[in-house]
């Protein structure tokens, strides 16, 4: 029952990242730093983030997540614990500097996964993995923020026919519906917070390689919004392209 979702899962990770650092590899050729230093922070970050994805399976793997027993859940923080690297990175003088060389429409085009990952929590919800409220049959909206990447990005940034401050609006929306999921999973778990108390409890977030929803692909969407912003209000970090 869960074989179709995880291969989903699975084969939606590596393709998303492997377009990410794509297109990571063009910004980097895109400054005016030396091949060494680019072939050192792309080098850096690729390791980062494969240590990241080993560390979330092995511990996926051996059950530490699906523990509800401690409190607080462990989920939330593999949530939010990306979040303050994203934050440094997005006001640090290397990120400001990457943003500048990074057109802006793709840090928006790239939201359009979460179509992607909306099909996914519907086919789970549809196999009893996960209970109604996180697909959007129920109480999740972050499908829209999928839907409109693509035309945001487009009439905003490229043929800027739309206001440039849509774009603000879009961000604050997409991180609006992306915290309310985030919210609803976390009080869908089996512990005393529980609120959402129809089944399935949402355990197989959980468990590898769905681990990879909430700890590489929630932290990525709410990263692209923060850097969205960055280069759209930021005073240093508005795209020269």
């Amino acid at each position: 029952m869960t074989l179709l979702p995880a291969l989903f899962i699975s084969l939606l990770s590596v393709l998303v990242y492997a377009f990410l650092f794509r297109g990571f590899r063009s910004v980097l050729f895109r400054s005016n730093w030396e091949e060494a230093r680019q072939r050192k922070v792309y080098n850096r970050t690729l390791i980062v983030v494969i240590c990241w994805a080993a560390l979330l399976s092995v511990l996926a793997l051996t059950g530490f997540f699906n523990d509800f027993t401690h409190l607080p859940p462990r989920l939330p923080f593999v949530l939010l614990l990306p979040l303050p690297f994203v934050l440094i990175i997005a006001f640090s003088p290397v990120g400001t500097e990457l943003l500048r060389h990074t057109p802006p429409h793709w840090l928006v085009y790239l939201q359009s996964f979460r179509i992607l990952v909306e099909c996914l929590l519907w086919i789970s919800f549809l196999r009893g993995l996960v209970p109604v409220q996180m697909s959007f049959e129920g109480r999740n909206f972050d499908v829209l923020s999928g839907l409109l990447a693509i035309p945001v990005g487009y009439y905003c940034l490229v043929k800027k026919s739309w206001p440039r401050s849509l774009v603000v609006v879009y961000n604050i929306i997409g991180l609006g519906l992306l915290v309310n999921i985030m919210v609803i999973a976390v009080l869908s778990l089996p512990t005393p917070f529980r609120y959402f108390h129809n089944g399935p409890a949402n355990t197989v977030v959980t468990t590898f390689p769905f681990i990879f929803l909430p700890g590489m692909l929630v932290p990525l969407a709410y990263a692209m919004h923060i850097f969205s912003l960055r280069q759209v209000v930021g005073r240093d970090g508005g795209s020269q392209i």
